[in-house]
């Protein structure tokens, strides 16, 4: 069932599929067992500016659609979705690594009610409101760039696409040419809902060739881009040049701050569950778990412990709780990091830098590491399947650990009681904090301070991201 190669040979640009006018194609490789599982085109800037003006001649007949007709299109497509689970997890599993299970919960199940739900935000939305004299009304920016990751493809697809449409916007993606086949799956749900030609656009190709035509096309009006921290400076400098509107989710170092009346069992359990999510690759990973140096010896039994349950496996074997890693040379970066690390005089909690005994894929083993707040892997982003454990004396040395990155994503604060927790956190200079455990909410503001980006995805929040304000001066009523 796994053993073919599908080739792509076509981009969907203004309602249909056109073959690419390159005969260069981009290689997908199972991350479990390096085989070739698919191509598709490198799109070139000729095509990457077809499919903007594509979508430039779409929206206005678009935006002028009643809410509820784009809303009742993106209930279509999340029935598509559903109805697709089972192709579209397989897919992800072997693209990014993550075991078949929870890529079909998480990987789609996410975006199949995210779909729906941008639905019901649009539908509930104030689009306009009286202030004293004057009318303000919302509407749709325009055409909209979006170049998304591989590490959680279609979530991140949907986080951008989805809210841009209902708000009225029409779109070009860019998704990762490490990781495009859910889009082309995707794409396919797109077109049987029916939604206009033009309004949907989809390029393959990399980033300084499609992606830059995005950040730099005067007919594009806003591009929102969710990747490195690296490539998020360079779409914000080309697209600066046109004034656009810019989104960025990038990269992360978040602190787990376990307090020294914490529950330490349960807080170190999740702090390494939260860390080794997608083996790792997770921007708002909690990386760091910062602990109280009197607690250290037995904050390092318990991560033993929590984690020997993470077995490392091919992403389509059940038994597997942690996949490999997305390619050859996202493994060998983060082994590099171990390595890194323990050359700096890292206590080896557990793993290291050996690869686990796997004839093929691209898998690392779980690592947890004891550092120093000034070591390189307290600082850089590693995204791999590592955590490192920093010890501190105080709270207010705790906090200055956590904030001490230019990073400010996510995190978490452990302690006995969730005033205190939230009173930490509050001192976080980070985007969104998990309090004793917090669950995450979908429909809450995710995105970072400093150098983890700007603008905010999910709900209503990542809705308004696409629009505009405008408001209408009127006259004073005669009397």
């Amino acid at each position: 069932m796994t053993s073919a190669t599908t080739h792509y040979p076509s981009h969907y640009i203004n309602g249909q599929w056109i073959k690419a006018e390159s005969q260069q194609t981009l290689p997908v490789h199972d991350c479990s067992t390096e085989a070739l599982m698919a191509t598709v085109p490198a799109g070139t800037a000729a095509e990457a500016e077809a499919a903007v003006l594509s979508a430039r001649a779409a929206f206005e007949g678009w935006a002028a659609l009643p809410v509820e007709t784009r809303a009742a299109y993106l209930d279509k497509v999340a029935a598509g979705v559903k109805a697709r689970t089972d192709e579209l997890a397989l897919a992800i599993a072997r693209e990014v690594g993550m075991p078949l299970k929870m890529a079909r919960a998480v990987q789609v199940g996410g975006p199949a009610w995210h779909w729906s739900n941008f639905a019901k935000v649009a539908r509930n939305f104030e689009w306009q409101k009286t202030v004293t004299n004057s009318l303000v009304v919302r509407e749709a920016i325009g055409v909209v760039g979006c170049i998304t990751p591989w590490n959680f493809p279609l979530s991140q697809i949907t986080l951008k696409i989805a809210p841009a449409l209902v708000a009225g916007c029409t779109v070009v993606l860019k998704p990762s040419e490490i990781a495009p086949v859910n889009a082309m799956i995707l794409a396919e749900i797109i077109h049987a809902a029916g939604l206009p030609p033009g309004v949907f656009n989809l390029v393959n190709g990399i980033g300084p060739v499609v992606g830059e035509v995005l950040a730099t096309h005067p007919e594009v009006d806003m591009v929102s881009f969710t990747g490195s921290t690296r490539a998020g400076k360079r779409v914000g400098e080309l697209a600066s040049q046109s004034i656009k509107r810019v989104a960025l989710e990038l990269g992360g170092k978040s602190a787990s701050v376990i307090l020294d009346d914490a529950n330490f069992e349960a807080a170190v359990k999740a702090t390494v569950a939260a860390c080794m999510l997608n083996s790792g690759q997770t921007c708002s990973a909690h990386t760091r778990m910062l602990v109280p140096a009197s607690r250290y010896e037995e904050v390092k039994s318990l991560a033993q412990a929590a984690i020997a349950k993470f077995n490392v496996g091919p992403s389509l074997d059940e038994s597997s709780r942690l996949g490999p890693l997305v390619s050859a040379a996202q493994r060998d970066r983060v082994l590099g990091f171990i390595k890194t690390g323990i050359d700096e005089g890292a206590d080896v909690i557990a793993g290291g830098a050996t690869a686990p005994p796997f004839a093929q894929g691209y898998f690392v083993q779980p690592t947890i590491l004891g550092i120093k707040p000034t070591d390189t892997l307290a600082q850089e982003e590693i995204f791999g399947p590592v955590l490192v454990v920093i010890c501190y004396q105080d709270e207010d040395e705790a906090v200055a650990i956590a904030n001490s990155t230019i990073y400010g994503l996510g995190g978490a604060v452990w302690g006995g009681t969730d005033e205190r927790a939230i009173a930490v956190a509050r001192r976080l200079r980070t985007g969104q904090v998990d309090i004793n455990g917090g669950l995450f909410n979908a429909n809450a503001p995710f995105g970072g301070y400093k150098q983890s980006g700007n603008g905010r995805e999910n709900g209503i929040y990542g809705f308004e991201e696409f629009l505009e304000y405008k408001s209408l001066q009127l006259r004073p009523a005669v009397a």
